[in-house]
């Protein structure tokens, strides 16, 4: 099992948006020493308490410069709101800043995104389709051309090519079971929302590992929770709470945009209607106990996390924990101390760690 980190880069109101993309920039270098496998950073713009990060690509530009092995990954870039031919031509130049680092997630983005990004909702799907084909052929031909109902081009080169061949290691991920489908058909890693219950995601994962079979490809699930250690329990809650709740109240404070009845009946005609669903508003109601229960977030001490871990590595094809460690307007140094201790005291249990690799802490 490889282990990453996930981050949204949610702000608390009134926190400098510089402040936040150095604190990540620091945290993504501490990762590395600390021999964490793959970093993973959300391409999301307009909501700054759900997310700022607006330019995962230049990030990872920068990041790569401080660090050695870590892997870098989108999760995930919105593509329907994307020029393919121009995305194509970046992820390629991000690939070589990288040293051949980088992973690309690929899909539809959250609803909310279409309105202020002045797309029709019902174009997500169709755009994201075409977008796709348009994107392998960039990376993979000298020159092609390409006859779509929204994208119309004819003997185009796109450069530089990635430096990977053919291209980067490619995810999606969703709620919808379509998209489990197709990831499983194209052999593609998938991504799961790190809000809901595994009962929950059993079934789209049975999707996902179906297709994944009949097309001669292993699974590959990125499971995703936020995680804060202590050997403390009591020292634990008194650190994590407020962000806890928080990460949830942050990441449904976009619904807020969907609200009319109006939007709601188009959320559910096309395709989009988890988002009228009310589960993300349900969850920003659950107390700390029910969220730390439903293991909604993996937080304890390193022993009972370790145990957690093995309950999910048991049901099988999980390629991939990814910890979200900054969350809810957590501390920088809170961040930290969970990304040291993961490292120190649960992934040894997974894997052969070499201690000499462990980092000291950060600041």
């Amino acid at each position: 099992m490889r282990f990453g980190i996930y981050a949204e880069m949610q702000t608390p109101p009134g926190k400098p948006h510089a402040d936040m993309t150095w604190e990540i920039l620091r945290q993504i270098e501490h990762a590395d020493a600390a021999g964490f496998d793959v970093y993973s950073v959300i391409d999301h713009h307009f909501f700054q308490k759900f997310s700022i990060s607006a330019n995962p690509l230049a990030l990872f530009a920068a990041a790569a410069q401080r660090t050695r092995r870590i892997r870098l990954r989108t999760a995930l870039h919105t593509l329907p709101l994307e020029n393919p031919l121009r995305l194509a031509g970046q992820i390629a130049m991000a690939d070589i800043l990288t040293a051949g680092r980088l992973e690309c997630g690929l899909g539809r983005g959250h609803a909310w995104l279409y309105g202020p990004s002045n797309v029709p909702l019902e174009e997500s799907r169709p755009r994201y389709e075409e977008a796709i084909e348009i994107l392998v052929r960039a990376w993979t031909q000298d020159s092609f051309s390409y006859d779509g109902r929204y994208y119309k081009v004819e003997n185009v080169s796109v450069v530089p090519k990635p430096l990977q061949k053919p291209h980067p290691r490619l995810f999606t991920g969703g709620t919808s079971d379509v998209t489990y489908q197709m990831a499983g058909e194209r052999g593609w890693g998938i991504f799961v929302p790190p809000l809901l219950p595994y009962k929950v995601l059993e079934a789209p994962l049975a999707i996902y590992k179906a297709a994944c079979a009949r097309n001669g490809h292993a699974s590959d699930i990125v499971y995703i929770r936020p995680v804060y250690l202590d050997d403390n329990e009591s020292q634990i809650r008194r650190e994590v709470e407020a962000a806890l709740h928080n990460f949830l109240v942050f990441n449904s404070s976009p619904v807020e945009s969907l609200q009319a009845e109006s939007k709601k009946a188009e959320l559910r005609a096309k395709g989009y209607g988890f988002y009228a669903s009310g589960a993300l508003e349900s969850l920003t109601r659950l107390t700390y106990d029910e969220i730390v229960d439903q293991e909604i977030a993996f937080i304890g001490t390193p022993q009972k996390v370790i145990r957690q871990i093995e309950n999910l590595a048991s049901t099988g094809g999980i390629g991939e924990l990814a910890i979200v460690s900054n969350f809810g307007g957590l501390e920088h140094w809170k961040s930290i101390k969970t990304q040291q201790l993961f490292s120190e005291r649960v992934m040894p249990a997974f894997r052969s760690f070499n201690t000499e690799t462990a980092a000291t802490t950060l600041s």
